[in-house]
């Protein structure tokens, strides 16, 4: 059985571990890999986020900068033990970020005070202006490493948070060098990004570690992150994992030699949300809620 968490948001706080949570995704961006363009205006996208809740999410994550493969964000500087900044000017600004994510968390938590809202962000900037908008989560893609002040923002906001693994910048993941042992790199680095952002002051208790899959790792990589997920219990925080719709579940269901697209990979992302589930997961992020929640009952049946 999974271990049990309560996850500390702040003004309350989330039991993770005796059920499944559905974490959907709310992209308001142009050029997000899967729905891109899709809920870019703030009502459409409002509208989306309010269907996900009746679907059945437990969380909406709103993002308002795509981290695809190819994608131009913030430069990331060699690992170390603190945090890092960046040094390259980034596609979508900062004011621009919080144009789009703002409006849509403020009027999400106006239609459903009680909703969990999530942003995902790097920028502890709109970090502080998503939490002040009612947000109680921050899901930062670069592991609080790309912006020098997201640990010291997330101390002070004491929400909850998410601390998720990517190697190397998105327009890099191609030249990126061979890994031999995929998992045991993940895992060190969780470990270690974990360790810095408690020494500088985020509570334990409001952090969750997500692997990342896709990010920074080859197609083959992947796989066996999610075979050996159960590892990470050796962690001992709560997990997150986002699998919905990505490039390693596309190739393995390739057809005549070429992957299939990005809308033909569902039964292959509830294949691998229910592996991830019977591997001790405790959040999955995705794009098709009612289809995750339907799998998730199942599941969780097996993993209880």
């Amino acid at each position: 059985m999974r271990p049990v968490f309560e996850w500390n948001l702040g003004s309350r706080s989330i039991l993770l571990g005796k059920r499944t949570l559905i974490m959907g995704i709310l992209n308001v961006t142009p050029d997000s890999f899967s729905d891109g363009g899709k809920f870019f205006d703030p009502a459409r996208a409002v509208e989306h986020g309010l269907k996900l809740l009746d679907d059945g999410a437990d969380i909406i994550d709103v993002g308002g900068e795509s981290t695809r493969p190819g994608a131009n964000v913030l430069s990331e500087k060699p690992i170390s033990a603190s945090p890092t900044i960046a040094d390259t000017k980034p596609p979508v600004t900062e004011e621009e970020e919080l144009q789009r994510v703002i409006p849509v968390i403020t009027a999400l938590k106006k239609s459903r005070p009680q909703a969990a809202v999530s942003v995902d962000t790097y920028r502890a900037k709109v970090a502080r202006a998503a939490f002040e908008a009612g947000a109680e989560i921050v899901n930062d893609v670069s592991g609080f490493r790309w912006d020098r002040q997201m640990i010291k923002t997330l101390a002070s906001l004491k929400c909850g948070a998410v601390l998720m693994h990517m190697r190397g910048r998105p327009e890099e993941w191609r030249g990126l060098p061979n890994v031999q042992d995929m998992f045991m790199l993940v895992k060190r680095e969780l470990r270690d990004w974990a360790d810095a952002a408690v020494m500088g002051g985020v509570k334990r208790e409001r952090i969750v570690l997500d692997p990342g899959f896709g990010f920074g790792k080859r197609l083959q990589e992947n796989y066996p992150v999610l075979k050996r997920f159960d590892e990470f219990r050796d962690l001992r925080y709560p997990l997150l994992a986002g699998v919905s719709r990505k490039s390693f579940i596309g190739h393995a269901l390739a057809r005549d030699g070429k992957d299939v697209s990005v809308d033909e990979r569902l039964l292959g992302t509830l294949a691998s949300e229910t592996t991830l589930i019977l591997k001790g997961v405790h959040i999955i992020r995705t794009h098709d809620v009612r289809a995750s929640v339907d799998a998730v009952r199942i599941a969780d049946i097996v993993a209880s």
